[in-house]
């Protein structure tokens, strides 16, 4: 069986780094896999990178205008969402043609088009959507907070100024996803249960199979190893407990920094004795600017894409911390529990399927920066340490090994083209 991969990026990003995963989780489980990206960021012969030149960029920035547009000329929510009204037309691509199974990932940004999207549907060929975030079942936004009109039908879009109209570009997306999606089914895949029963409630995937498969992880490369080798390599201090938090670009307020700097603020007032024991490591673009603001020494590095060099960083800490305000199913937090790190993060999203609350890490109240800072104290002074910490590795080896999630979907590849791999 040959299966086709197709997310925007190679690398950046979750969803790139979980397509990348399955990819050789698919091919060490006898699977033909390549995987079609518009950034392509290796040498890797089974990653084929599209064209990107300058009409690619042109139709990436028009994309942009149309919602800068919609949204009365202002920047707010750029990014937060996307309508698909550009891409590439892929379907005539050898690599198109001798697939069996089209897996889309992420393809938003210029990727591909709706209008894209049906042909990979008018071709006739197994299709399965893993969804890494809401975008695939609402209009235009990829996190819909509060807002639950997407389950009727999108329109009002707090995501557009002054809460959009009846009729407004959210409105119209949701229309033609709902066209695009009667031309043939698609097989949706949640990375965790809680995505998969939000896209049930939505009115657009309603007559649509949709599954729960987490993502995959390489459990013989990210596994614990000696801490104070680790610590070593990483030139980090030998004599603290040190608390990691890390993300893409620090600055992104939906990865929770200001409930983090609460949380650490409200530690050292409520147990002093901490500044002289504790450290918080942080990786991420704009590290540095944790310095100032929480009362701890920070170990700053860089935005960090080499998986031996994660593996290392989270075997040198005690503690991996996501304070983020929207997640579906961290990596982040997979890689952490698989090098047998306990984690710390907030009631949202994926979060409470991985974290097990007081078996192997801490789940605080959201948007509490209080039970956040309650949590990082509970697990490094009052839990059973070594247990948490034994714990976490066992439920990622039981949960999201590479062979376990290659073989789920492997079943659902049988299942939809009649084969057997």
């Amino acid at each position: 069986m040959r299966v086709l991969i197709i997310n925007t990026s190679e690398r950046t990003g979750g969803a790139a780094i979980a397509a990348g995963r399955l990819l050789e989780a698919l091919k060490n489980n006898g699977l033909k896999v390549k995987m079609l990206v518009r950034d392509k960021e290796s040498d890797k012969l089974n990653v084929i990178g599209l064209n990107y030149n300058l009409l690619a960029l042109c139709k990436f920035v028009w994309e942009r205008i149309v919602i800068w547009k919609a949204n009365r000329f202002r920047r707010n929510n750029l990014f937060k969402v996307d309508i698909a009204n550009t891409g590439t037309d892929i379907t005539t691509l050898p690599e198109f043609v001798q697939a069996d199974v089209i897996h889309l990932h992420w393809i938003n940004q210029g990727m591909l088009s709706l209008r894209d999207i049906r042909k990979i549907l008018q071709s006739g060929k197994a299709v399965v959507w893993t969804m890494h975030d809401m975008w695939p079942f609402t209009g235009i936004c990829h996190h819909a907070r509060e807002c639950k009109r997407y389950e009727s039908e999108c329109h009002n879009c707090p995501f557009i100024f002054r809460g959009g109209n009846r009729h407004d570009l959210s409105w119209r997306i949701f229309q033609k996803k709902k066209k695009l999606y009667k031309v043939a089914p698609i097989t949706f895949v949640g990375c965790s249960n809680w995505l998969s029963e939000k896209a049930r409630a939505s009115e657009l995937l309603i007559d649509q199979q949709i599954y729960s498969i987490p993502n995959p992880i390489n459990t013989n490369l990210f596994k614990p190893r000696n801490k104070q080798e680790a610590r070593i390599l990483c030139q980090l201090p030998l004599d603290k407990k040190l608390v990691l938090f890390g993300s893409v670009k620090i600055t992104d307020k939906r990865k929770g920094i200001d409930y983090f700097v609460d949380a650490c603020n409200l530690l050292a007032k409520k147990h002093p004795e901490l500044k002289d024991s504790l450290g918080i490591v942080v990786f991420g673009k704009g590290s540095d600017v944790l310095k100032p603001l929480v009362p701890f020494p920070v170990y700053a590095l860089n935005y960090v894409k080499d998986d031996h060099q994660l593996v290392n960083i989270y075997n040198a800490v005690d503690l991996y911390t996501t304070p983020s305000l929207e997640e579906n199913l961290p990596n982040t937090i997979m890689e952490a529990m698989a090098c047998g790190l306990p984690c710390v993060g907030f009631n949202i999203g994926g979060i409470p399927e991985m974290i097990d609350h007081l078996h192997n890490g801490y789940v605080a109240t959201y948007l509490s920066a209080e039970d956040f800072a309650n949590g990082i104290y509970w697990t490094l002074k009052e839990s059973e340490y070594q247990t948490l910490s034994e714990e976490a590795h066992r439920k990622v080896a039981t949960h999201y090994s590479e062979s376990i999630i290659a073989k789920r979907y492997i079943e659902i590849y049988n299942k939809i083209t009649g084969s057997y791999a």
